[in-house]
C-alpha cells in the first residue's frame, strides 16, 4: 500500500504539468457583399482546426471549429439574417463541448469555398452562383496555419434572437488537411451531438429546425473524393497607367499589409475648421473607418501609426511602416487655404518639387519633423534614388481618381486636384509605395461640415478603400478559379 501510494504523487505531477489546452474562441464573424460573391469571415483568437459539410433541405453549409467557444459580443449563441441572394442567415452555437458549429443558410445554386488566414486568424468563406446544384460533399477537417498574429479588435455585431442549430445526420470522416504538416496519425473526428434549445430562449426566436430529407435506398458505389479545398490560379501584375513594368510587377510581389497612418496627434492639431473641427480627430476617425474596410474585404493585415491621441515623431511612421514589413503606407491629413472657397482633394507621393502651394503643404505637415539641416543631403538622395517612386506615383493616381469621383458628387463646385510630388518628411524613408492623401479642406465652411458627418465619413472611407483596392489588383494576386 505504501508503494502505491509513492507511485501516485508523480503520476498525479505529471498529469498537473500536461493540462489540457485552453479553448479558443470565435470572437467576430463578418460578412461582406461583392458584386459576383458574397465574403463571411470569422475570426478565431488562435491557431485552428475546422471540418465543413454541406446539407441540404434547406441548403446550408456548415462549419465546426474544434477545442472552441462562441464569445461574439460575450453571447454564446448568434444568429444574423442577411439581405443577400447568396447568403440568407449566419448562426452560431456551441452545439458540443468545445464545437462552435457556424452554419451558413444559402440561397438557391449556392456553391461555398473556404480558406484560412492568419494576422488574425480567420476562416474565410466565399459563395458564388453555380452553373448547377451543388452535390453533397464529404466533410473535411482542416488544420489553419498555426502563424502567431496580434488580432485586430473586431467589428461591432449586429444584434439578433438566438436560433437552435441542427447538427447533421452523417458521421464526419477526418481527410489529410490542407495545409503541409509534420507526417503524423490524423486524430480522429467525431460527429458532435445535436444541440438542444435552451429552455430559457423564447419559441418565437427560435426558427424550428428543418425537416430531414425522405430516406433514400443506400448508394452501393464508392463514395467520392473529399474536394481538396479552392483551386486558385495566379493573375499576373499589369502595366502602370503610364506603360510602365515596375521591379515590384515584374517580381509578382503582393499586398499582404497596410499601415495607416493618421496625421498629427496629441500636441499636434494640424490644421483647425472655422467651426471648431481638429484634423487630429478627423483623420483618426475616418482611418479606422477605412482599417476596418480593408481588414473585412482585402483579408489584408492593418497597422496603425497611432490609434488614439497621441503625438507619434514624423521619422517614426514609416520607421514603424519598415519595421512591420507592411507592402503599402498610406498617411492621411486634411488641407487647409487662406482662401476659403477653395474645396477639394488630392493625393501626393515623395519626390521633390518645385511649385510653391506643393511646397507650402508640406512646410505645413512636416512642421513637426526632428531632423536637422545637416541631414538635407541624405534627404534629398533618398527622395531622388528611391526605387518605389513608379510604384508609389501609381498608387497616388488610383487613391486620387477613386477620391475625386466620390468628392465631385458631394461638392459638384470641387475641381480634380490631381496628384502632384512635394518633400513630405512622413514619406522619406518608407520601403514600400507610400502615398499622402489629403481628403478635403477645413477651411472651407462646407467641406467642414460635411466632414463632421458619420456618414460622409464612411464613405470618405469607402472611396480611399477603393483607391487601395484598385491599385492592388493590378499587381500579381491570387483568384479563386472559375469551375467548368
Amino acid at each position: 500500500m505504501k508503494l502505491i501510494a509513492a507511485l501516485t504523487v508523480p503520476v498525479s505531477l505529471l498529469l498537473a504539468q500536461n493540462p489540457a489546452p485552453a479553448p479558443l474562441s470565435v470572437v467576430a464573424v463578418r460578412h461582406f457583399i461583392l458584386h459576383d460573391a458574397t465574403r463571411v469571415a470569422i475570426e478565431v483568437s488562435g491557431s485552428f482546426e475546422f471540418r465543413t459539410d454541406r446539407l441540404h433541405n434547406p441548403e446550408r453549409v456548415y462549419y465546426d471549429i474544434l477545442n472552441s467557444i462562441p464569445r461574439i459580443k460575450g453571447r454564446r449563441l448568434y444568429s444574423e439574417a442577411v439581405d443577400d441572394k447568396l447568403l440568407l442567415r449566419i448562426r452560431i452555437a456551441e452545439t458540443a463541448k468545445g464545437v462552435t458549429r457556424v452554419v451558413l443558410d444559402l440561397g438557391d445554386n449556392v456553391e461555398p469555398t473556404s480558406s484560412t488566414l492568419t494576422n488574425p486568424n480567420r476562416l474565410i468563406v466565399e459563395l458564388r452562383h453555380a452553373p448547377g446544384s451543388t452535390p453533397t460533399s464529404a466533410p473535411t477537417l482542416i488544420a489553419a496555419p498555426t502563424e502567431t498574429s496580434a488580432a485586430a479588435s473586431p467589428a461591432p455585431l449586429a444584434s439578433a434572437p438566438p436560433i437552435a442549430i441542427q447538427s447533421p445526420p452523417s458521421t464526419v470522416k477526418p481527410v489529410a488537411s490542407l495545409v503541409p504538416a509534420t507526417p503524423g496519425p490524423t486524430p480522429p473526428a467525431t460527429t458532435p451531438p445535436a444541440a438542444k434549445p435552451s429552455a430559457a430562449t423564447p419559441s418565437p426566436a427560435t426558427l424550428p429546425a428543418a425537416k430531414p430529407p425522405a430516406a433514400k435506398p443506400p448508394v452501393t458505389a464508392p463514395p467520392a473524393a473529399a474536394p481538396m479545398g479552392p483551386e486558385e490560379i495566379a493573375s499576373a501584375a499589369r502595366h502602370t497607367s503610364s506603360g510602365q513594368n515596375s521591379l515590384i510587377r515584374a517580381l509578382g510581389l503582393k499586398i499582404n499589409r497596410v499601415v495607416i497612418d493618421p496625421g498629427h496627434g496629441g500636441h499636434d492639431n494640424g490644421t483647425e475648421g472655422p467651426k471648431g473641427l481638429l484634423e487630429k480627430d478627423l483623420v483618426l476617425d475616418v482611418s479606422q473607418r477605412l482599417g476596418r474596410l480593408i481588414e473585412d474585404r482585402m483579408a489584408a493585415e492593418v497597422i496603425y501609426t497611432r490609434t488614439d491621441d497621441t503625438f507619434v515623431p514624423l521619422e517614426g511612421r514609416t520607421a514603424l511602416a519598415n519595421e512591420k514589413k507592411a507592402d503599402l503606407f498610406l498617411s492621411i491629413h486634411a488641407n487647409s487655404s487662406s482662401i476659403s472657397k477653395i474645396a477639394g482633394v488630392e493625393t501626393f507621393y515623395l519626390n521633390i518639387t518645385g511649385t510653391r502651394d506643393a511646397l507650402d503643404l508640406a512646410a505645413r505637415e512636416n512642421a513637426s519633423a526632428q531632423t536637422s539641416i545637416f541631414e538635407l543631403q541624405d534627404i534629398i538622395k533618398k527622395i531622388t534614388l528611391h526605387d518605389k517612386s513608379e510604384e508609389s506615383l501609381e498608387f497616388a493616381k488610383r487613391i486620387q481618381a477613386a477620391l475625386f469621383s466620390f468628392s465631385a458628387k458631394n461638392i459638384p463646385a470641387s475641381k480634380d486636384r490631381g496628384v502632384k510630388s512635394a518633400p513630405f518628411i512622413v514619406l522619406i524613408g518608407a520601403n514600400m509605395p507610400s502615398v499622402l492623401a489629403e481628403i478635403g479642406f477645413l477651411s472651407n465652411p462646407r467641406e467642414e461640415a460635411l466632414l463632421k458627418k458619420s456618414d460622409y465619413r464612411d464613405k470618405l472611407a469607402e472611396a480611399l478603400y477603393k483607391g487601395i483596392e484598385r491599385y492592388a489588383t493590378g499587381l500579381s494576386h491570387f483568384q479563386v478559379a472559375a469551375r467548368p
